[in-house]
Parts: C-alpha cells; sequence; structure tokens
C-alpha cells in the first residue's frame, strides 16, 4: 500500500504545480494537521483514495471541515485495514481549541484503553505534534507530549505519523527515524511511504 503523508504547508509537488496523474499512485493519503481544507480536499478529489486527518494547533481557525475526508481526531478507526489512532494538536502555549497540556493529552490516550484492549493494538498513530524527546524541540510551542511513549512502548504500533516540527527549522531535523519497532515519520511538507498489509 502506497501512502502520502502531509502536514504543516500544501506542497507545491501536490498543488501549485500540480500534474494530472500525479496523485493517482496513493491508496490512503495521512493529514497531520495545520492545513487548509481546500488543500485537503483537492487531494482527496485527485486521489481518488481515502484520506485521514487530525487537526493542527493552527485548525481552529477553520470555517468549516473538510469535505470528502475522514477525521480520525480523537477516534479509532480501520481505513483499508489499517487500525489508525488519532490525537491532533499541540502542547498547550495559548488558548486554543487543539492546544493540551500533558495532563489533558494524557486523559485523552487513556480514554482508548479499552478500545485498544479490544482491537488488540493499532497499527499507525496519526498526531500532530511528536513524542516528547523524539523528534521535538525544547522550546514550549514544539514540545512534545511524554504520553505518546505509553502508546508507542505498550502497542508497538508500526507508524507513528506526526507534524508541527518544521524540517526548515533546522538541517538536523529529521524525516524519519526508528524507535524499536516503530517507524517514525515527520510529515512536514510530505512524505511518500509503503506499508506491507501482507
Amino acid at each position: 500500500m502506497r501512502v502520502l503523508a502531509v502536514s504543516d504547508i500544501p506542497s507545491d509537488r501536490f498543488y501549485k504545480f500540480y500534474q494530472p496523474g500525479r496523485l493517482d499512485e496513493f491508496d490512503l493519503i495521512l493529514s497531520c494537521g495545520d492545513l487548509s481544507p481546500e488543500y485537503i480536499e483537492f487531494l482527496v478529489t485527485l486521489a481518488h483514495c481515502p484520506l485521514v486527518y487530525v487537526h493542527g494547533n493552527h485548525d481552529d481557525t477553520f470555517s468549516r471541515e473538510p469535505e470528502g475526508c475522514i477525521c480520525a481526531d480523537n477516534r479509532l478507526i480501520n481505513v483499508n485495514g489499517l487500525r489508525i489512532l488519532g490525537l491532533g494538536g499541540a502542547y498547550r502555549y495559548r488558548k486554543g481549541k487543539y492546544m493540551y497540556t500533558e495532563k489533558q493529552m494524557k486523559s485523552r490516550v487513556k480514554y482508548f484503553s479499552s478500545q485498544l484492549r479490544r482491537s488488540r493494538g493499532f497499527d499507525i498513530l496519526l498526531t500532530h505534534a511528536p513524542a516528547y524527546g523524539l523528534n521535538d524541540l525544547q522550546d514550549l510551542p514544539h514540545r512534545g507530549f511524554e504520553c505518546f511513549h505509553t502508546l508507542l512502548n505498550k502497542y508497538e504500533p508500526s507508524y507513528f505519523i506526526h507534524g508541527h516540527i518544521h524540517r526548515n527549522y533546522g538541517y538536523r531535523i529529521p524525516q524519519k527515524i526508528q524507535k524499536g519497532k516503530t517507524t517514525v515519520i515527520n510529515a512536514f511538507d510530505y512524505c511518500i511511504f509503503d506499508i506491507d498489509t501482507d
């Protein structure tokens, strides 16, 4: 399964300089937030595959939710046979609809305990913010959540896809790293990867 993950900025490759057929290869699109409804509607319309999204910290400016897309925020959903757990938003550094303290995010994670037991875990953790100490930065606006480590350590999902950390903040910000059995992907701009579904 070929996946396109996007976050934070509209990619010129898939928008401004789009060419017909460029999105045909994808079986799933994952959006990690801070993208306009118009952009992700454009992607889902031309890709002809499911688009799953969570909210970013700037998405409280949405005038509406994007049409034709699947919101995974605060949900455990199954798309194309993949169990996706969505936890959007970022570390609270100001007031905002999608801003959370560590305690609030921990409460959101705890809410899924029984669902995750029944589903025997999940395949993809889809968030806007990274985990604390894992692709995050030291300043408060870009701090990750410690409670995401609880999910990664206990359930060992195949993928953890996040945004929020713009890779142009510094040359040492990686796009892909490994944490145990989990591939961690920073979807800033875009990232293409394949999931083995056999």
